[in-house]
């Protein structure tokens, strides 16, 4: 298969094995869809969703949340993992929400990306799943599917981001994504393939024998 017909292949086949895409993350406003996604960074979803209720209970909108302690929310957030980072992040971001953006999560890269602990992988979940704007947020494993894949030889996240950008149409991108990370967690896994067994890898390359060497993002 040349990389095009990988892609078409790749698109129907997880818009038939996953036609419905829910946010991982819980949140009830954009606000706490920011929050869940800062505290993601090298946790798990699962454990995001067990940390929010509780914190947003105390404080779910910049201006309730820049009047909590930093230490109660780094108490609050423990489990995340790099509480002191993160909570010092969610105290600063939301007063300058606050004082800058009149309460208001701005909705381009620009102003989300000037944001403490905010980089352009987290502006772009915010950008799609809270706003509904075209991107196609790109993580370690979404890296690590794409080079398995064969539809990039991206070193970083940057540059797989701009190749799956080029490859896909727009219009798949914000559920393409999520897609991606659903097949990767129960097929794809980081031990549970090397490239050369789930059914995507195997079809994409059938005469693959070799585990796939992924570049490091």
């Amino acid at each position: 298969m040349l990389k095009k017909e990988r892609g078409k292949y790749i698109l129907i086949k997880l818009n038939e094995m996953y036609p419905e895409t829910p946010i991982p993350l819980s949140h009830h406003n954009i606000f706490e869809l920011l929050i869940a996604v800062l505290l993601s960074a090298q946790c798990t979803d699962e454990r995001v969703n067990k940390v929010t209720p509780k914190l947003f209970q105390l404080a779910n909108t910049p201006l309730k949340m820049m009047n909590i302690p930093t230490k109660k929310i780094e108490s609050i957030i423990k489990p995340c993992g790099l509480a002191p980072q993160k909570s010092s992040h969610i105290s600063n971001l939301s007063k300058i929400i606050v004082n800058k953006f009149n309460s208001i999560v701005p909705e381009n890269f620009k102003d989300l990306e000037s944001l403490p602990g905010v980089g352009h992988k987290t502006a772009s979940v915010v950008m799609s799943q809270g706003f509904g704007h075209p991107a196609f947020p790109v993580d370690t494993h979404i890296h690590r599917l794409s080079q398995r894949w064969g539809l990039t030889k991206g070193k970083n996240v940057n540059q797989t981001e701009s190749d799956l950008k080029r490859l896909f149409p727009k219009e798949s991108w914000n559920k393409l994504h999520l897609q991606f990370i659903y097949y990767g967690r129960s097929h794809c896994t980081a031990r549970g393939c090397d490239g050369t067994i789930c059914e995507i890898c195997r079809t994409c390359f059938p005469n693959r024998n070799n585990p796939v060497k992924v570049n490091k993002a």
